[in-house]
């Protein structure tokens, strides 16, 4: 086989092809040998008889056409591998010249990611400042689980901070009358004095009583996390139905039995401490492997191809999608909360989707660098791992799939290589 390579771009190659008399005759039996079983020569039984018999047999314009469907992808696949090329897109093929079985020259014109030029990334340094795990952390988880395992009673009396009351609020535009997206609810269930609405609305309802009805405006924030409401005057309307007393369970050896397998209030202490330490470590090495990889990248060069930060996009969108309609919005309520057209919101995304492709080409060839790899005996283990989270037989026959398997190959191969930076950037 020949291969020539032409750079028609950063990111387009083309491969001008060509097979050499062993590979055409090869590749010319496995042809035959695959359509033998279809073809009727007499006195043999189906996929029994000799290869030129079996040719005369055939239809030739059945036999070349398959004969090319073979050569082309065969030669394809080791040409590209030849000029260690990675392609992103099918390639576009154009037969050049064609003898039957003796002559096979072609072009494949391919979209693949471009040169990539890493930095020095073995010194390159981040710095993250790990959570130290407070008494405050501590007392926060408990207070959660009381609050969870507290008791609520209907009272005939105003709402005071510490009560739940149960409202139907709608809000809408200060100046234009019109109904604000996202900002109702019904039978919606706040505690006052947890501050998990904007500022000034809990406030507003220390004193309401059952039945009470009160209209007030407030502004939203300044940096609100929905665009098209920062700094907006919003219009309430608030009907409260019930007022509830919250009588939290008092913390003692008792309360902590039932929390877990601990005896103790000072073991369940311990305990939620162990657990926030872990969650901090984790979130540090996130956190850490994100500066770290982000840095690499942004100190690398790297030619990508199109299609791979549309593609990026489109799994960006999907996921906010998925978000939104959990939420119980449409797309277009969030796009106008945003402010944004389709089109803007899209473009948006550019320089994000743009920097995780890059970083996951740069972490790859990091990996290629550092020769890391994962045995058949490691993959099998955390297959294992993985099969015995799941009792459902659709689930562990998921996981055994060819397409699966390499994915969480290609994930443990991201986890060593992360552990690899982090190793360098702790020297």
């Amino acid at each position: 086989m020949q291969v020539k390579s032409e750079q028609l771009s950063a990111t387009k190659v083309k491969l001008l092809i060509s097979g050499d008399d062993k590979i055409i005759a090869q590749i010319k039996q496995a042809t035959l040998a695959e359509l033998s079983p279809n073809v009727k020569v007499p006195g043999f039984r189906p996929g029994k008889a000799p290869a030129n018999l079996i040719e005369k047999q055939i239809d030739q314009s059945v036999l070349q056409s398959e004969f090319l469907e073979q050569a082309v992808n065969h030669l394809y696949v080791e040409a590209a591998k030849h000029q260690k090329l990675r392609p992103v897109t099918q390639p576009e093929i154009e037969i050049t010249k064609f003898v039957p079985f003796s002559t096979l020259e072609f072009s494949a014109v391919v979209e693949s990611v471009g040169k990539i030029e890493l930095p020095d990334y073995k010194k390159v340094r981040v710095t993250v400042e790990p959570k130290t795990i407070s008494a405050k952390d501590v007392n926060q988880v408990i207070d959660n689980l009381l609050s969870r395992g507290a008791s609520k009673k209907p009272v005939n009396r105003p709402a005071k901070a510490g009560d739940e009351v149960l409202i139907d609020f709608f809000g809408t535009d200060a100046k234009t009358k019109e109904p604000i997206s996202g900002a109702d609810g019904k039978a919606y269930p706040l505690l006052l004095g947890s501050k998990t609405f904007i500022p000034g609305f809990e406030d507003e309802l220390i004193g309401a009583s059952k039945d009470d009805v009160r209209e007030f405006v407030l502004t939203f924030p300044k940096d609100y996390g929905v665009k098209a409401l920062q700094s907006k005057k919003v219009n309430f309307k608030v009907t409260v139905h019930e007022v509830l007393e919250v009588a939290k369970p008092k913390l003692d050896d008792e309360f902590a039995k039932s929390v877990g397998p601990l005896k103790t209030v000072a073991e369940l202490k311990s305990d939620i401490k162990k657990q926030l330490e872990v969650e901090a470590k984790s979130e540090y090495n996130r956190i850490f492997d994100n500066q770290l990889l982000e840095k690499i990248a942004d100190k690398s060069s790297v030619a990508i191809p199109e299609v791979l930060i549309e593609e990026e996009i489109d799994r960006m969108e999907a996921e906010e999608k998925s978000n939104v309609a959990y939420r119980g919005q449409t797309w277009q309520e969030h796009l106008d909360e945003e402010g944004l057209t389709a089109e803007a919101h899209r473009e948006k995304q550019r320089t994000g989707a743009d920097m995780r492709v890059k970083a996951g080409l740069v972490l790859a060839e990091i990996a290629d660098a550092e020769n890391i790899i994962v045995t058949p005996e490691e993959l099998e283990i955390r297959i294992q791992l993985l099969k015995g989270q799941y009792t459902d037989a659709q689930m562990l026959a998921e996981i055994d799939k060819t397409e699966n398997r390499r994915d969480i190959m290609n994930r443990m191969i991201s986890e060593k290589t992360l552990d690899r930076l982090r190793s360098f950037s702790a020297k």
